[in-house]
């Protein structure tokens, strides 16, 4: 690999990659990795809100060009889709891998197989889609991957619904942190996910991000090597309160902030029994969500094309 050593070879090398994945895999026994703590003992085989046990599920593992540009480059980002979601939006767009559980189990050696896989068909890193409720399994797979000759950066790809306890065990493993901040509202958050705590649980999941890998670094061929890339779904109506999540992240994350403001929204899965949900995104509404972004002092957009 070109470019600096992805963090998780140092971990490995140093020894803090296994107690971070020993901490992580005792934390099963009652379950209190994300805001969710289900308290369940999921290595026993008990299951709470993300319906995943000892062992991680894969919906899909593939290299993905729909990715930003600093991810997706010319070979791919190597995506591994996690089966379960700990936050279970109710318009999710993968509402068949997240609430209805398409996939299958994946032992340790598995899933770093599947890394190793990627990474040999090119892809320029490895992106982990809803990781939050299986980051003892990715940890494990980690190890098991370096040792084996893993060397491209580890992606993050994550909704934000994390606790920071949790983060704290990826500190020097995760090279580039990938959130969607997705509401400010507590009243949105719990309509939409049965969550309303997730506006200040994604707060303070930005701000350790950031902490541990600062501004989104992009090497002379474009392709993300380590930072923050911060990912925000405009809704409908103004739902996700998109100017004062941009305001948040100018002023307390980094006017130097990498954000990619998403246009795709559609009415999925069961959005269309929620109101003001039921409705897609007007262009219009995508624009004010750029320049609120402008005027709030964010500069480095992600700027796909965008179809309406």
């Amino acid at each position: 690999m070109s470019g600096s050593e992805p963090a998780y070879i140092r971990a490995l090398k140093n020894g803090t990659l296994r107690k971070s994945m020993e901490t992580a895999r005792h934390r099963l026994r009652s379950c209190t990795l994300c805001p969710r703590k289900c308290g369940v003992d999921r290595k026993a085989g008990q299951i709470g809100t993300c319906q995943t046990g000892a062992d991680a599920q894969v919906s899909s593992c593939t290299p993905h060009f729909g990715e930003e540009s600093p991810l997706a480059g010319t070979r791919g980002s190597g995506t591994i889709f996690f089966t379960h979601c700990n936050l279970l939006c109710q318009f999710c767009q993968n509402y068949e891998i997240s609430h209805l559980g398409h996939g299958q189990v994946a032992s340790t050696e598995q899933l770093a197989d599947m890394m190793l896989r990627l990474q040999d068909a090119g892809c320029h890193n490895i992106n982990l889609v809803t990781p939050s409720h299986v980051i003892p399994m990715i940890l494990s797979a980690v190890e098991t991957a370096a040792v084996k000759g893993l060397d491209v950066p580890l992606v993050y790809n994550t909704s934000a619904y994390d606790r920071v306890t949790s983060l704290k065990l990826l500190d020097g493993v995760v090279d580039i942190y990938m959130p969607d901040f997705k509401f400010w509202d507590s009243r949105v958050a719990e309509i939409t996910c049965q969550a309303p705590d997730y506006p200040a649980v994604a707060r303070k999941a930005l701000r350790e991000m950031h902490r541990q890998v600062g501004d989104l670094i992009i090497d002379a061929s474009g392709l993300a090597r380590k930072g923050l890339l911060i990912r925000h779904l405009v809704l409908p109506g103004g739902l996700a309160g998109s100017r004062k999540i941009m305001r948040f992240i100018a002023r307390k994350i980094s006017p130097n902030s990498y954000v990619n403001i998403m246009a795709q929204y559609r009415p999925c899965g069961t959005a269309s029994q929620i109101e003001g949900l039921s409705a897609f995104l007007s262009k219009k509404e995508y624009q004010e969500a750029l320049r609120a972004a402008g005027e709030e002092g964010l500069t480095r957009l992600d700027m796909p094309e965008r179809f309406f």
